[in-house]
Formats: C-alpha cells, structure tokens, sequence
C-alpha cells in the first residue's frame, strides 16, 4: 500500500506539469505549483475509518501528503488540535454554533508547525541540505525548528518589529538569523538575492509547493471532528493566505474522495485595515491584487502587502460565495481581551481578527443564526505578549488585598 497517492505537481495558471521527486520552485510560468493526488486510487484503497486506528497527528492522513517514504517524516507531533465550543462569545454574538479551531497548542505555538512539518519532510526527501526563506516571525521560528531536527541549515531574513520571541526561536534553533529594517516584503527581496547567488532551496511563501500541504491538514480535521460534516462558514486570518487556500483545496479532495457531506463552506478572508489587499480585490471583483503600500497592523502575521497566492484566495472565496473582510486594530485587540475573559482562551491578535469578522458579519446577516462557524486562532496569545498592556499593583509582604464583593 502506497504511503502517499501523490500524483504530480501541476500549474494552476497555465496547467504545466512536474515530477514531485524532483526539486521545483515556481512554474516556468511564475505561478505557484500545487500537489496533485490520485484521488480514484485513493478512493478504492482508503476509507476514513481507516483513520480511527492511527496516530493523532496531521500525518494520520499520510495518504493526502506528499512524503513518499515515512522514514523521512519530520515530526514534533503537530496536528489535530482542538475544535473548541465557543457557547459564552458565541451568546454575545448570536452565534450558538460558533467554534474555535484552536492552533495556539501546536508544536512552535502556531499553525505553522503544520507546513513546516510537511515542507520539511518533503526536502529532506528531495535531499535538500540548506535553504532560505523570508518570514514575518512565526514561520520561520517553525521552519528553524523543525529544519534543525531535519538536520537542514536554514537561513531566516524577518522585518525587525517581528515578535521577539520568534527571533529567539530561530536563534535557539541555531540557524543563520538577519533582521531588515522593513516589511516582509523587503526581507523576499534580500532571500531571493542569497538563493540566485547561492542556490539555496527557497522555502518562501508558495515557492515551494508543500508547506500548503501541512496547512491543508486543519481543513480535514475540522471536518473530521465535524463528524464529516461540513461547517457552514470557516473564517481565517490572512496574509500570505496559504492555509485558507491549503483548507479550500483539502475540502475538495475530500468530496472527491465521497468522505464528506454537504456543500463547501463559505471562506472569509479577515484582514486588518492597516493592510487590506485581498478585501480590496474582493471588493472590486478582481482576480489579484495589488501591492498595499505603508501597511502596519499589531497583527503581525496577516501583515502582507502583497501575497503570491492572492489570486488563489480570491478564487477560494468566489468558489464558496465566501467574502473578504478587513478590521481594525482596536477592535482586534478588544476582541482579543473579551475572548479570554468569556472563554478563559488567550489567542493571538491574527485569531482575535477572525472572530471580529464573525461578529460583524453576523451584525449585517451575511452569517445566519443557526450557521456553523469555525473561526481559526492561528496562535497562541503568550507569543505576543505586548498586545496586552495593564498597570498591575505592587505589594510589599506586610498589604493587605482589599476585595469588594458584588452580590
């Protein structure tokens, strides 16, 4: 029995085909490649309740991945991570049936652990020895760590305002760390020059086709722990938007497979104000976007000007009648004091934007009351630990604590 039904990589663009036992970057066309499977051979062979005996971990679905051989499996135990009832946020909002897929508790913290893991797994098969990748932060704390127990060097250029612990993350990782002085956008410019000039593997955003492999992992698993059931609107955080794409694509190869009930959710694409390309496309009926200039936002990781794969997403949404939404800082950070206080969970800015995003499009009736709605935290809260700012009381051993209570 095959390990992986991995078929080919194709072009989404010009339809162009490669190996996947071969080193690819992009399509000749410029276009990022994606992981084809043979779903109909999968189909005879594969059943889901195979998946009741097996590991709790993304590579439960080994078989939709792209490592052919398990020995090169590269792994910290990431992957199915709770779908949590949301029943006191879900009140305030009129939403009963509102849950969070919850990525805060996944190897490195974030979602992601899951296309690091897969990407990875994938290069060391390919043979990869060094590569290179820009990142605003938590990718490429995932990639040094999980490229370290790869036994891969790895080289990381991120903006200087990343958050500081996951400059430490790759620093502990011991990989070759440079800060610019400047957005994401500016540190792809500096890692393209390093591989032109010496040939490393690059492991940017897209340019690899497998790190929206890993990231496809949190779609199956919501419907699995849906009972196979599709929700009615998944909501997600996005920047360089892999996992919402990576999501859209495993939902289809799991109708494909007759594993699945229902119609494809609706995709919500949130993004911050401060850098809102993929609403403005959205907005505007466009199939691209365009480069948003001076963005900033306190959720670092959607803050991408441009994205790659932003003709990917807004295909996403079109498919699924979904939508594209941006919110403001201060409601995301409101929103992100408010769950923790409701719920008892600390999410990252970048989740507490999608769960802003419900909470207006339930305000304007795009979401239904008895919608299904999953909102992805892409992280964990304690990774951002400036986003709450709060005088706190000193006392000396001999205070007292005055407490009133309110009956």
């Amino acid at each position: 029995m095959a390990y992986s039904f991995i078929s080919h990589l194709a072009c989404p663009k010009c339809q162009a085909e490669y190996f996947p036992d071969e080193k690819h970057q992009l399509c000749s066309c410029g276009s990022p490649l994606l992981v084809k499977y043979n779903l109909e051979k999968m189909k005879k062979q594969i059943k889901r309740e195979d998946l009741l005996t097996r590991s709790s971990d993304l590579w439960r679905y080994h078989e939709l991945l792209p490592v052919q051989n398990p020995s090169n499996v590269v792994t910290l135990g990431e992957g199915m991570t709770p779908l949590v009832s949301m029943p006191f946020i879900g009140k305030d909002m009129f939403i009963p049936q509102l849950f969070m897929k919850d990525e805060g508790i996944i190897p490195t913290g974030t979602f992601k652990a899951r296309g690091a893991a897969v990407g990875v797994s994938k290069a060391k098969e390919l043979g990869v020895k060094e590569l290179a990748m820009p990142t605003n932060g938590n990718a490429g704390a995932a990639w040094a760590l999980y490229s370290a127990r790869a036994g891969i060097q790895c080289t990381i250029v991120m903006p200087v305002d990343a958050p500081a612990i996951t400059r430490n993350e790759c620093i502990a990782a011991d990989s070759k760390l440079y800060l610019v002085d400047g957005l994401i956008s500016d540190a792809g410019k500096i890692v393209a020059r390093v591989i032109e000039e010496k040939g490393l593997y690059d492991a940017s955003t897209l340019k690899e086709p497998y790190r929206i492999e890993g990231k496809k992992t949190m779609g199956i698993e919501i419907a699995e722990q849906l009972g196979w059931k599709m929700p009615d609107v998944i909501l997600y955080p996005t920047g360089g938007g892999v996992g919402l794409i990576g999501i859209y694509k495993a939902l289809n190869e799991l109708k494909s497979l007759g594993w699945v009930e229902g119609e494809l959710p609706r995709l919500v694409a949130v993004q911050a104000k401060g850098c809102a390309p993929i609403v403005k496309a959205w907005e505007e009926g466009k199939a691209s976007s365009e480069f948003w200039p001076d963005s900033e936002t306190i959720a670092f990781g959607i803050n991408v000007p441009k994205a790659l794969g932003d003709f990917l997403v807004l295909e996403a949404l079109y498919q699924t009648k979904g939508c594209a939404i941006s919110i403001d800082d201060e409601e995301i950070l409101e929103e992100q004091k408010k769950i923790a206080t409701y719920e008892g969970a600390f999410i990252c800015p970048e989740g507490a934007s999608a769960f802003v995003a419900a909470r207006r499009l339930r305000e304007t009736g795009w979401i239904k009351k008895d919608d299904c709605v999953v909102a992805l935290n892409t992280g964990a809260g304690i990774k951002y630990p400036n986003t709450v700012q709060r005088q706190v009381p000193i006392l000396q051993p001999e205070d007292r604590i005055q407490i009133s209570l309110e009956l």
